[in-house]
């Protein structure tokens, strides 16, 4: 259960973290931060790829460390979902934050579901783990029918618990996004 618990709350804090690149207001280094890159042979994150400043409150910079990759840099940017539309300027790509219309808010906020989904999802996914590693334990005769009953009732709660805690998350995102 320590290492479901744990798994779970990895899957609470990644959303943080992709709620904390959606802006409410400013520009913030970390709204890049779910940005990954076509790079290398792979996806990398774009901190791997360059540098992020905020020399305006509406602007941010992206100093992209290896000229072969601005395009890539822009075009992650672009397509990242985030409803930003970065330029090239040589080695360094420019991000303009727009104002937040009620548009950009509600895509923002579609934003914010998805990644709440995600999480969901890798929560549901250790619970299926979980779950697993009781069934194989009872085939091997390590545990009964109804310790497995009982160790799949206590998985589903604590998943129960995880949804409902990304839920609330979700629901402040969506208020701050929508507050005016």
């Amino acid at each position: 259960m320590e290492d479901l618990t744990r798994r779970m709350d990895g899957a609470l804090e990644s959303l943080r973290r992709d709620f904390a690149g959606l802006r409410s207001g400013r520009a913030n280094p970390a709204l890049l931060e779910p940005v990954r890159v076509e790079a290398y042979g792979g996806e990398v994150p774009l901190s791997q790829c360059g540098s992020v400043a905020v020399p305006e409150a509406r602007m941010l910079t992206v100093q992209v460390w290896d000229r072969s990759l601005v395009g890539a840099v822009e075009r992650a940017i672009r397509d990242a979902g985030l409803g930003l539309n970065p330029a090239a300027d040589g080695q360094t790509v420019r991000v303009p934050i727009p104002q937040l219309t009620e548009e950009r808010r509600n895509e923002l906020a579609r934003a914010a579901a998805r990644y709440a989904e995600g999480a969901k999802i890798a929560v549901r996914g250790v619970r299926r783990d979980g779950n697993d590693k009781a069934k194989a334990m009872e085939k091997k005769s390590e545990i009964s029918q109804d310790d497995v009953k009982a160790w799949s009732d206590s998985i589903q709660k604590l998943t129960d618990q995880y949804v409902k805690r990304i839920d609330e998350q979700l629901a402040d995102k969506e208020r701050e996004i929508k507050q005016v």
